[in-house]
């Protein structure tokens, strides 16, 4: 992890947010952003069309969701239910993700 990155974490953390990524099952909040700018360039998705999907999935400000479930080996992937649907995706991609946690919950 990257100085910046770790910066920009410990920056959203103190105002209580946190990356889709890092939440775990149980947790619900409300999506604040989507941006992709931070992740690295290892998946054979480019930033911008990951950021394009998660944007026509229904991930957008304002929507509310829940973690539902994590996969066995490495809590990989992740059922998330978004507003009225569900949606499963990668965490590499819910890093993409960024949400207010209700209050209640722990940080």
């Amino acid at each position: 992890m990257n100085v910046q990155w770790r910066q920009q974490a410990e920056a959203e953390a103190a105002r209580g947010l946190r990356r889709l990524s890092d939440a775990r099952r149980g947790d619900r909040g409300v999506v604040i952003a989507v941006s992709t700018e931070a992740l690295s360039a290892t998946s054979h998705v480019e930033r911008e069309e990951l950021e394009r999907r998660l944007l026509e999935i229904g991930f957008v400000e304002g929507a509310r969701l829940e973690i539902l479930h994590e996969g066995f080996i490495g809590r990989d992937p992740i059922a998330v239910r978004l507003d009225d649907m569900r949606v499963a995706l990668r965490r590499r991609e819910a890093q993409g993700v960024l949400i207010q946690l209700d209050p209640g919950t722990p940080a």
